[in-house]
Order: C-alpha cells, then structure tokens, then sequence
C-alpha cells in the first residue's frame, strides 16, 4: 500500500515538474511569435509653413472737409450720416441771407439777374459721409466745414507689429484679411509709418486692399503672416509620430523589414496638425513606418502588416 502511494505521489510531481518546466518556455516561444498588426506609411514632401496672427483694423487714410462756399443758409441736405456719395452728386444747397431775407427764389427772380442766390455743394470724389456739423436752417460762414467726407478708394487696414517681428513683416509681400463674418481679403503690405508706439514698441504698417463692397471702418480682422516657410519639406502624418510625455523627445517606428519596426529618434519641425516636419535624420522615400498600432511598442517590435 505504502508503496502503491509512492508511485501515485512520484507520478504527480513528475506530471506537475513537467508541466511548470514546459510553460516557460512556451510563453517565450509564444511571446517571440507575437506580431502587432500595424497600417504603414510613406514619408512625403510638401511646402511647410508657420503662421503669426495679428489683428488689424479698417481706416479711411483720406478725408476732406466738405465747406460752405458762401455765407448763407442751409436750404437743403440731401445726404445723412453713413450715405454713399458720388463724384459731382449734390450734398447741399445754400441761400444767401439776402436771398432769404427777401424770399427769392429762382422762378421769382428777373430773368435778366444771373444770381439765383443758391449755391449747391457737389462732392469732389466716391465716399462715404463720416461727420455732420450742421442741420437744415443753420446759418453758416464761408469756409466753415459742413460734413467730412470718407474717400472710397482710400481704405486700408491698420496692422501694428511688434518691432521685434519687423523682419517677417519685410518678408511678407502679401497678408490674408479674415473678417469678422468669415469674408477673406487678399491685402498686400505697404511700406511702415516711421514711428514706433513708445508704449507697446509696435510699427504701423498699411495693408491696401480691394474689397468688392463697403467696409466699415475701425473694423477688426485678422491677419495671418507667414512667420517661416520650408519648401518641399520631408513629413509625415501626425500619428506617425510620437513623443514622451514631457514631448521634448520625438519618434518614429520604422520598418527594418516586413515583419520589424525599430524606433528611431527624429527632430520635428513644423507641424500644421496634420503633417509634421522631420528635419532629422533625412528619410528616403522608401522608407515604411508605421502609422496605426505604433503606441505602446517595444524599441524593437515584431510587426504584421495589415493588408
């Protein structure tokens, strides 16, 4: 009997060694054909650029003063505040005080008299009508400044740079205008004021633009400048790249064969949420890394490409 106990006892621990022997090596052998299924991609090339967004605001760089040309009173205003005007339209009509002392008008007068004793203001060029100092009835001097006029085709934006970023306003030929309603103007860059704001230490510079209907002015809009630009640049898309959680340390998992990835360290260079620059090392257009499934992967992982 005692024997019979031996044997079954001798039995199960060499079953149970056996078994405890064998798992280790069936987990190595289970982990070395582990493969992580990945999708790859290509390194590519395109124009890179950085953007630098200021805000710049509408201004009517000429205004005239619109005067009285006689003593007199204002008969008629055929314009109010805001109106469009055109070139040689009338704005106001004087009377001369005699003219309204007597109450002469032109059907009244004698014919043989040439002077009617009413004298129209016409505006001198396309506008808008920016001020009014008067009201019909008011008596005024000859010379006295009736409204101002905005001229049309003197608009601008106003964009104040920090002295500092001179240099990538000097770059910048041309400024993309995004206004509050999502309307885009093309402006193109004109040349600084010579002064600087002692306070903020910021350049006016004058963008002119071509709009195809009235804007108002002191209207904000932003302006968008190229603050660098690499063409043809090396990319790859954004997952394809990661970083540590400090992100001062950047890579990728690059293919070695079809079935390995290794991770390769990569200085970055713009990013425009999308694609990212790789500056370096410098990538052939051969070169396969991985795109989804690189997360979590070991320095040197074993891969399934998935079709």
């Amino acid at each position: 009997m005692k024997q019979q106990i031996r044997i079954f006892i001798g039995s199960g621990l060499s079953l149970l060694l056996a078994a405890c022997g064998a798992t280790p090596k069936e987990k190595a052998h289970d982990a070395a054909d582990l493969q992580t299924p990945v999708e790859i991609t290509f390194a590519g090339h395109k124009d890179m650029a950085s953007y630098i967004d200021l805000n710049a605001s509408s201004a009517y760089l000429e205004k005239s003063n619109i005067k009285a040309s006689i003593n007199g009173y204002l008969r008629d205003m055929k314009v109010k505040m805001g109106d469009a005007v055109n070139s040689g339209q009338v704005l106001f009509s004087l009377v001369t005080k005699e003219a309204q002392a007597i109450g002469n008008t032109i059907n009244r007068l004698d014919p043989a008299f040439k002077f009617s004793g009413v004298s129209n203001i016409r505006a001198a060029q396309n506008g808008f009508i920016t001020m009014l100092n008067h009201q019909k009835g008011d008596y005024v001097q000859e010379g006295e400044t009736l409204a101002v006029l905005s001229n049309k085709s003197s608009l601008v934006f106003l964009l104040d740079v920090p002295y500092a970023m001179r240099q990538n306003m000097i770059s910048n030929t041309s400024v993309l205008l995004t206004l509050p309603d999502g309307e885009k103007l093309n402006g193109l860059v004109a040349a600084p004021l010579a002064t600087v704001d002692s306070v903020a230490q910021t350049q006016r510079f004058i963008i002119r633009v071509s709009p195809t209907h009235a804007i108002p002015e002191n209207l904000v809009a932003g302006a968008r400048l190229i603050n660098l630009f690499h063409s043809n640049a090396v990319t790859l898309p954004k997952s394809a790249v990661l970083s540590n959680e400090t992100e001062d340390e950047f890579w990728v998992m690059k293919l070695s064969n079809d079935s390995t990835a290794v991770k390769v360290l990569v200085k970055k260079g713009m990013d425009d949420g999308k694609e990212i620059e790789i500056l370096n090392p410098i990538f052939s257009p051969n070169d396969r890394f991985v795109l989804i499934g690189n997360y979590g992967l070991a320095d040197t992982a074993k891969i399934k490409i998935k079709k």
